[in-house]
């Protein structure tokens, strides 16, 4: 998304928040849409139900007698009425309440439950399935539908997947409860939403019982502010993940990072900039769409070059309609039939997302739909989904590539990226890996984060985030914590090649294109 670096944008171009380079913005926007904690607020205030089916036809009945409603109508009602209650969501520590018009989330651990960010309102009345749509202020629209006694699914706008939901009686006592303000209970909420959310201790080799051991003890009633967010710094940084963050206030934030990683400027993106533009060719013409973040440049050898910076914040309104809306006016504009069939079709096609903070998932599916003819599978989704063992997952849901129905290009692609292709940028690459024929990736390893921000609320008011995702190959394997690999290693964006304006993996891609090796059939 539009985001900073240790949420999903490393670039600073690219922010809807409006935070500085390198500093946490709004994550990208996890199937709960954990935007921004709020402070706690009253439960859900019953509002009207739907309307009577108005209009309905009464002639025939009996005269003072109630209209006969459509069957089509009764269900509806009858499915909505059956997700009031409260629901309890497989993985992401997370509870929802269905109350009248509206929907609210809670943030649960095995010590606390705290209000959620998601405050959705009911807006119009259940289709014939019984779903119902929810608006939620700053964020897309929630969809929760029935899916048999007892259970339902819950799905964002703008997320890849769905949630299962499962009937509770009750919200826990705990949920009505003032938070307290001592940071002896911040610690503790912080350490065991880790602990319960987490996946990649193992893999990191972090003994998190061991952390909880070593700087609990330091923190007292009397403890300030200063020193607990200089203990949950010490707790998180050994993790060097790029989607783990916490932020005490405007001026007190901290967001983890890979080793090595050099966060961009606005000095520093330009000299990219620059570098790019030098490699395209003096004279190349690139056009811009999405407020631009999106760019293509038509090169000699019939070999196109499409750079991709972030998957979000295309349009001034910052919705994820308008983005798609912008994105496809951009598509359309790229891969024309001239350009995908016929003797001026193009001969390679160069993807950029070197330079790539994230965003919406669903914004990269959509551009991978118009590089194949062909449907397959890009990836499977899982989250943790036992506090108590890092071992256990939700079952995995699997996206697909479906061509889109209109040109496609389905030739040879080089993709170029490097430690600055994070999040949803790395999706997307992920996604183009099961394409035929696969893409030659060039560059350096991505940043290695996968996983929407699990973005949760402190009880003194603080927020922090973490992963708690993981995306699998088909045949299993992830790439958090390295990132994908290049095919063929080259620099990115060092220092020596920005001072000499060169660019070694667009250079690579360009003479790739130009002389492709012999290919089967694709």
């Amino acid at each position: 998304m539009s985001d900073q670096f240790g949420t999903d944008d490393p670039s600073g171009t690219e922010s809807r928040s409006g935070t500085r380079p390198g500093r946490p913005g709004r994550p990208r926007r996890s199937p709960l849409l954990p935007l921004a904690a709020v402070a706690v607020a009253a439960a859900l205030t019953a509002t009207a139900a739907c309307a009577g089916p108005g209009g309905a036809d009464r002639s025939g009945t009996d005269a003072g007698a109630a209209p006969q409603e459509p069957a089509a109508d009764r269900s509806a009602r009858a499915a909505a009425g059956s997700l009031e209650g409260v629901w309890r969501m497989d993985g992401y520590g997370t509870l929802v309440t269905i109350k009248g018009g509206g929907l609210r989330t809670y943030e649960t651990t095995a010590v606390s439950c705290l209000p959620g960010a998601v405050e959705g309102t009911r807006t119009g009345a259940p289709d014939a399935a019984g779903r119902i749509r929810f608006a939620v202020p700053d964020s897309s629209p929630v969809t929760v539908a029935p899916a048999g006694a007892d259970r339902a699914h819950l799905t964002v706008e703008d997320n890849v997947g769905r949630r299962s939901l499962h009937r509770i009686d009750a919200l826990p006592a705990r949920c009505a409860q003032r938070p307290s303000r001592d940071p002896r209970a911040a610690f503790d909420v912080l350490w065991q939403t880790y602990a319960e959310n987490y996946p990649f201790f193992r893999a990191k080799k972090i003994d998190w019982a061991a952390v909880r051991d070593r700087y609990r003890p330091r923190i007292t009633a009397r403890t300030s502010d200063g020193e607990l967010f200089a203990v949950f710094r010490k707790m998180i940084e050994p993790l060097h993940d790029a989607h783990t963050r916490v932020v005490a206030g405007p001026d007190r934030w901290f967001a983890g990072k890979r080793p090595g990683t050099v966060l961009p400027t606005p000095a520093s993106t330009a000299r990219i900039d620059k570098a790019i533009a030098a490699n395209l060719g003096t004279g190349t013409v690139q056009r811009h769409w999405a407020q631009g973040k999106l760019t293509y440049a038509e090169l000699p050898g019939r070999i196109g070059y499409f750079r991709v910076t972030q998957f979000a914040g295309y349009t001034d309104k910052g919705d994820y309609a308008g983005d798609v809306a912008e994105l496809d006016r951009a598509l359309n504009s790229v891969f024309t039939k001239a350009r995908t069939k016929g003797p001026a079709a193009l001969r390679g096609l160069i993807v950029d997302v070197r330079l790539n903070g994230g965003g919406a998932d669903p914004l990269g599916l959509r551009i991978a739909s118009r590089l194949t003819d062909r449907p397959y599978p890009a990836y499977r989704k899982r989250a943790r989904n036992d506090p108590r063992d890092p071992g256990r997952f939700t079952t995995p849901q699997p996206a697909r590539i479906r061509p889109y129905h209109g040109p496609v290009y389905t030739g040879p692609i080089a993709v170029l990226t490097g430690r600055l292709t994070i999040s949803a940028g790395e999706i997307f690459t992920q996604s183009l890996m099961g394409r035929s024929p696969a893409p030659t990736r060039i560059g350096e390893n991505t940043q290695g984060v996968f996983s929407d921000i699990l973005d949760r609320r402190l009880p003194n008011g603080w927020t922090f985030g973490l992963p708690n995702e993981e995306f699998l190959t088909p045949d299993g394997r992830t790439f958090d914590g390295p990132g994908i690999p290049p095919a063929v290693p080259t620099p990115v964006f060092t220092e020596e090649e920005l001072s000499a304006r060169q660019d070694s993996a667009l250079t690579r891609a360009r003479k790739l294109l130009a002389h492709p090796a012999p290919r089967g059939r694709h």
